[in-house]
């Protein structure tokens, strides 16, 4: 079992945000999953163009740093994403990530697997982030099993919180195990799955890779 602590801080050292995905990741570690953590703002991922060449071809035009990252994200049984709240959103960084994995929204490559999401404000409403990234991560096709959030400007609240998100990284590892079946979630999946069913049907002699994907999975 492999689970995948995803960080968009750009802060470095100083951030407050990887030491809840570390908290995490922690508890997961503790439960008997291996566990990573990446520091998206390290690495060099280019804005998606919108040319669609993924959609036709399996495959980027750009050459960075993205294709390895994106393979862990698949290759893993769970995945956590984390950013501090910026003007009432995620981080610029963490975005470009998400913007360069349209594929895998249309073809719902996360189908299966399992995550959670993770914020930091300065206020208490970083539940505008958690919220954000949950529905990110079903877009993908996985279940979310839960968020936590911390305002460390309140005292005591960033370790109160390290204790919630270490448990909410045995939660991860527990649904990963027991493939655990949330139904409200499931509705939104089957939704997105017939939206998107109809995309690729529509555009099957562009989305040619989205289609023999979806054919494969036996979805058309």
């Amino acid at each position: 079992m492999k689970i995948l602590g995803i960080n968009g801080s750009p802060r470095g050292p100083k951030s407050q945000t990887p030491k809840l995905v570390e908290s995490v990741l922690s508890g997961a570690k503790a439960s008997g999953s291996e566990v990573e953590l990446i520091d998206v703002c390290r690495l060099k991922i280019n804005y998606c163009n919108a040319c669609g060449v993924c959609y036709a071809e399996a495959k980027c035009v750009h050459e960075d740093d993205f294709e390895d990252l994106y393979n862990k994200i698949l290759d893993g049984d769970g995945l956590v994403l984390a950013s501090p709240v910026y003007f009432r959103s995620i981080t610029a960084q963490l975005k470009t990530l998400i913007d360069r994995m349209a594929d895998a929204i249309h073809c719902q490559l996360l189908t299966g697997k399992y995550g959670c999401a993770v914020a930091t404000a300065g206020s208490p409403n970083y539940a505008e982030v958690t919220d954000y990234l949950s529905r990110i991560i079903i877009g993908f096709g996985a279940s979310v099993v839960g968020s936590v959030g911390a305002t460390p400007s309140i005292p005591g609240d960033i370790e109160a919180k390290k204790k919630v998100a270490s448990m909410l990284g045995q939660t991860l590892v527990d649904a990963i195990k027991t493939k655990r079946a949330y139904p409200e979630q499931d509705e939104i999946h089957n939704e997105t799955r017939k939206r998107f069913r109809s995309l690729v049907e529509m555009n099957e002699d562009i989305w040619t890779h989205e289609y023999e994907h979806w054919k494969k999975m036996g979805w058309l």
